[in-house]
């Protein structure tokens, strides 16, 4: 059973960490080209979707162990796309842990808003 305020926060979170993605992308000054706006979109729609996938997950693994896969799965789609470039592939799931892991952090301890089947019976 997942809570509204648990999917809208991971969800938010998601969102902003996938704007600073974008932005980090579009500030690479070995960059030879500029990002199409469609590149950019996906990127910030694929942290959006990392987030709300981490708010209706129903893993039973620890807050931050959960945040860390969540992140690496949700990078793996996007860093295939820069198969040829290896150093951005890696880049891209390091920093899809980061973000997963921040927005489980954010979640779960700053809002309080953890998976209903991981809260102790009271």
């Amino acid at each position: 059973m997942l809570t509204t305020k648990r999917v809208i926060i991971a969800t938010i979170c998601g969102f902003i960490f996938g704007i600073v993605c974008m932005l980090l992308a579009c500030s690479n000054p070995n960059a030879t080209d500029v990002l199409p706006f469609s590149t950019k979109l996906i990127i910030i729609f694929s942290r959006a979707l990392m987030g709300f996938t981490i708010g209706v997950s129903a893993l039973r693994l620890g807050w931050w162990l959960h945040g860390i896969v969540i992140g690496i799965i949700a990078s793996i789609p996007m860093a295939f796309s820069v198969l040829d470039k290896t150093d951005i592939l890696i880049s891209t799931i390091i920093m899809g842990l980061i973000y997963g892991f921040l927005t489980e952090l954010i979640t779960s301890i700053l809002f309080k808003a953890k998976p209903v089947g991981l809260l102790k019976a009271e």
